[in-house]
């Protein structure tokens, strides 16, 4: 067996400086759950919000019942193994995400992960009764997201200085007259909600 070589000046260098931001990485982590659990308001803004018709509160039920918070993420509860699915009623409709909960692939119109014909993890969705489907989907479709947010189809209305900056680098010339500014679109009133209020 060969003799242990020391560290080079160099190598000890790259470890001094991996070790330093891995020290500030945490000390930072710390830090910025120490100022979250003193915070009486979230951290970030929330922009999914819910207000659920009494099939959607059915299809509440039948979400967490049926175990569909073990893949997925709705009204801040369940887990990020699957899509988080806050905000997907501002993306589909609920006639959409009924035919997506009795015929995903067809659907979808392409292969999914775990819905779908067995022996796929969430084939039993598709099975479950009609009016379980149908809360379901009420539910999901009540899910919504305000403009800007991660969940909403549009991103947020007016100018933004990054945004602005990508479309300037990296846009051509030509796609300004060719295409429109999704941002300066009105976002459609959620569901039950009218115009100005």
């Amino acid at each position: 067996m060969g003799k242990k070589q020391p560290l080079r000046q160099g190598e000890k260098i790259l470890f001094g400086i991996f070790g330093a931001f891995m020290a500030a990485a945490i000390l930072a982590y710390i830090g910025m759950e120490w100022a979250r659990s003193r915070m009486d308001r979230p951290m970030f803004p929330v922009l999914t919000h819910f207000e659920l018709s009494e099939e959607g509160k059915q299809g509440s039920v039948v979400f967490r019942e049926r175990r569909c918070t073990s893949c997925h993420r709705a009204m801040r509860n369940g887990t990020n193994m699957g899509l988080s699915l806050d905000g997907i009623g501002s993306r589909r409709t609920r006639d959409w995400l009924l035919a997506f909960l009795k015929d995903p692939e067809a659907t979808y119109g392409a292969p999914t992960l775990d819905h779908g014909p067995a022996p796929k993890e969430a084939a039993y969705v598709a099975k479950l009764p009609e009016h379980e489907l149908a809360q379901l989907a009420t539910f999901l479709s009540e899910l919504r997201a305000d403009q800007g947010s991660a969940a909403a189809p549009l991103p947020p209305p007016g100018p933004s200085p990054f945004i602005d900056s990508m479309v300037r680098i990296f846009a051509p010339e030509e796609w300004k007259e060719k295409y429109e500014d999704v941002r300066q679109r009105a976002a459609p009133p959620a569901a039950g909600q009218e115009e100005g209020r």
